[in-house]
């Protein structure tokens, strides 16, 4: 019975010693009162990519000089036994090419691919100015349509997002997606990134550090694919098929009953 008593002890402080050490792997920017963050006083502006889709307003005092620099789809009906004509129209979105390149209306073909979104608002601006008499100041605003992420592997809730205000930092994109599991290993996340060029990088993230908050990974681009891998208990434990982890349940509930039966009847 002592020999019981002593594994059942060695069992517990090994649980424990091994609890403390996952501790240290669960925390997020553990160190964050050690490091400096005065360089990381910066606003974060998206850039526009090959496949972005673009919406572009352009907006007047005098909603006739516009007009030609929106494109809106029109479409028309007529009523029954009469002249009157109704129309309804919706603004176009614009797909930027492989070149960084749109069409737009009168000006033709515009680069616009790696500009920020103010920079390609001021780049139409002072393209469509001189069209227009100088009473007028337009206002043009430009949108990202498509900008998501996406967040794979050992999260609660695995997928694609869409990011309505054009910016995500890395811990924005995991409270999307549930947070990471248990057995997800937060010192080796994966991005996947895409340059405008078409170049894919591989970067890996470690979130238990706060230095972190300086990487220029914490703020997502549009169609990152955060990767979250799993730990080698939860890679093990996969790999033991169904009836392996029958039988080792079975075992354990025998050894349980024996267990009982011997201290009943000591």
């Amino acid at each position: 019975m002592k020999k019981l008593t002593f594994i059942s002890a060695l069992a517990a402080v090994v649980f424990l010693i091994s609890s403390c050490g996952s501790v240290e792997n669960v925390a997020y920017i553990q160190n964050s009162d050690s490091i400096s963050l005065a360089n990381s006083a910066f606003l974060y502006d998206a850039r526009i990519m090959p496949k972005d889709i673009l919406t572009i307003t352009v907006n007047t005092t005098n909603p006739a000089a516009s007009e030609p620099f929106n494109l809106v789809v029109r479409s028309s009906l007529n009523a029954a036994g009469s002249n009157i004509n109704y129309s309804s129209g919706a603004l176009q979105s614009y797909l930027v090419d492989n070149a960084g390149c749109i069409e737009f209306p009168v000006l033709g073909q515009v680069h616009v691919g790696g500009l920020t979104k103010s920079e390609c608002e001021k780049k139409i601006h002072d393209k469509i100015a001189p069209y227009m008499n100088a009473a007028e100041n337009p206002v043009v605003t430009v949108r990202m349509a498509n900008y998501k992420i996406s967040v794979v592997g050992e999260v609660n809730r695995p997928g694609m997002f869409n990011v309505s205000n054009e910016k995500i930092n890395i811990f924005e994109a995991l409270a999307q997606a549930g947070d990471l599991t248990i057995y997800g290993v937060r010192n080796k996340v994966k991005l996947i990134r895409e340059n405008d060029k078409g170049k894919k990088e591989i970067f890996t993230l470690n979130l238990n550090d706060a230095n972190i908050i300086k990487s220029p990974c914490y703020y997502l681009q549009q169609n990152d694919i955060v990767y979250v891998e799993p730990n080698k208990v939860k890679a093990r434990n996969s790999s033991i098929g169904a009836s392996t982890n029958l039988w080792f349940t079975g075992t354990s509930v025998m050894v349980s009953l024996a267990t009982l039966i011997y201290t009943i009847f000591k």
